[in-house]
């Protein structure tokens, strides 16, 4: 056997306060950053992983990525109650906070086992990453955009009629949506196409928390376009995006046939961005893919 695998007391010692420094670390910040409101930020997810990961595979345990996987588990579970989140948050974050944890494990072992202690330095660098959003770093490109284009068998003019009837709900077609259990509007109210009519989605409670409304208002009107702002926004997907601007246009393909366009502007609520980013950009396209199925125009 080598000398790491039969650690002498002080080691084992020294091992067991630098674990506790770093796992209490972890505490600390956990607490710091949902009190500052910053409970969606990158730190969260990266940094908060990164830290207990570290705490616990410095520890003198042998099953290293054992302990990390359980504790990061119980870590997740503990989130989702004390922030209050549903299911589909702890299926979202689930893969990120589980490769950075065991992702930190395996290098501080394999810097570990290299004897080579002055590497560790290097461990911090880690955390790095997990402070995108938490207000030390600046965010990366929050304001992102989602486009959905559908081809519909209907005359232009058939076409501009029903989306003046405005949206009503409907059962959800998309699967990931569907198999998130995302919140889609349960009541829909409003019509018009002319500047300043409003349609307002109304979602029901679930276990993300209370419902809400959103309330779009006509605030630009063209031959085959509309534009709306959003006057009002306590739903209960406000938490993980904010609404800034959507275009609804449609132009005539041929004598039996329309294409139908919706543009959104948003602004993406979670960090990091290289993982919420393009995941808020596929279930926001899914999203107003199930807008275009609310306009009835099949």
């Amino acid at each position: 056997m080598t000398v790491d695998d039969e650690p002498t007391q002080r080691t084992v010692s020294a091992r067991w306060i630098l674990a506790g420094l770093i796992t209490l670390l972890g505490a600390v910040l956990f607490v710091g950053v949902v009190n500052q409101g910053r409970a969606d930020s990158a730190m969260l997810f990266v940094a908060l992983p990164v830290l207990l990961a570290a705490g616990l595979t410095l520890a003198p345990h042998r099953t290293a990525h054992g302990q990390v996987f359980a504790a990061t588990t119980i870590a997740l579970l503990l989130a989702a109650v004390a922030l209050h989140e549903g299911a589909i948050c702890v299926l979202l974050a689930a893969p990120l906070v589980y490769a950075v944890a065991h992702g930190t494990t395996a290098l501080i072992r394999v810097l570990r086992d290299a004897n080579r202690p002055y590497v560790m330095v290097a461990v911090p660098l880690l955390l790095l990453p997990g402070l995108e959003g938490s207000g030390i770093a600046p965010r990366v490109a929050p304001e992102q955009t989602v486009e959905v284009t559908r081809v519909v068998g209907l005359p232009v003019d058939r076409v501009a009629e029903r989306l003046a009837t405005g949206p009503r709900p409907t059962a959800v077609q998309s699967v990931p949506l569907r198999l998130l259990g995302v919140p889609t509007p349960g009541q829909v109210t409003g019509d018009g196409l002319d500047v300043g009519d409003r349609w307002m989605f109304g979602y029901h409670g679930s276990a993300h928390g209370p419902g809400g409304h959103l309330l779009a208002e006509v605030e630009s009107a063209a031959p085959g376009q509309v534009g709306f702002r959003f006057v009002e926004d306590s739903s209960i997907t406000a938490r993980w995006f904010t609404w800034r601007h959507a275009q609804l246009s449609w132009r005539a393909v041929d004598s039996g046939h329309t294409e139908v366009r919706v543009r959104v502007d948003y602004t993406r609520g979670l960090d990091p961005s290289w993982y919420f980013g393009p995941l808020q950009q596929v279930l926001l396209g899914a999203g107003v893919g199930h807008l275009l199925d609310m306009l009835a125009l099949e």
